[in-house]
Order: structure tokens, then C-alpha cells, then sequence
């Protein structure tokens, strides 16, 4: 059990990388390659993120996927099935008319 809740203050996203600040003053990263939805964002969709509550999860709308800062802090990569990925992906395609680089890399598996 963690004495203080992690809360995180900030936010930002490299083609690789998730940083996340936290309120105690540490700053964790994270590859991309846990979380497949993030890895298939464009970078504007990677930057539509919004805290959640008082920072206990970060929330990125648009792309369905919501990330609690303890299960970072304890290595909790995605728990999403590739089956479920590829649906999403593939509903991605269907709505905007094209896939990116990466979201063909990931439904090629």
C-alpha cells in the first residue's frame, strides 16, 4: 500500500515515450510501446490528454484509453486483448478513411 496517492501535474508524449510528472517531484517514463492505442496516435491525438480528478489518471479522450498513475508506478503495461486493438484499429481505418504507419504496423501484428 502507498502511503500518498500518486498524483500526476503534468504530461507529455515523444514518438517513443510518455512522461508523466508527479506532484511529489519525480518524473517517470514510460515507452509507448506498453500502451498499443498511444503507439498508434497521431501526435495531435496524443496531445489531447486530460488529468483526471485530482491526477490519480490521465484520460486521452479520443482515443478510448485511460491510464491510472499507480498502475504506472507499479509496470502495469496495457491490459488490452491484440483482438480488441485490432477491432479499434480497424474501426479507426473504416472512420477516417486511412490508416497511419504505425496502426499498419500493429494490424499486420
Amino acid at each position: 500500500m502507498l502511503e500518498v496517492e500518486p498524483l500526476a501535474i503534468g504530461v507529455s508524449v515523444t514518438d517513443e515515450e510518455l512522461i508523466v510528472e508527479l506532484s511529489d517531484g519525480r518524473r517517470i517514463v514510460i515507452p509507448l510501446a506498453w500502451y498499443p492505442r498511444l503507439l498508434a496516435a497521431s501526435p495531435s491525438e496524443l496531445h489531447n490528454w486530460q488529468l483526471l480528478g485530482d491526477g490519480y489518471a490521465i484520460e486521452w479522450p479520443g482515443l478510448d484509453e485511460h491510464i491510472g498513475i499507480e498502475g504506472l508506478l507499479a509496470g502495469r503495461h496495457s491490459g488490452e486483448s491484440q483482438q480488441s486493438l485490432n477491432r479499434w484499429l480497424t474501426a479507426r481505418h473504416v472512420h477516417s478513411g486511412s490508416a497511419s504507419a504505425r496502426e499498419k504496423k500493429k494490424l499486420r501484428g
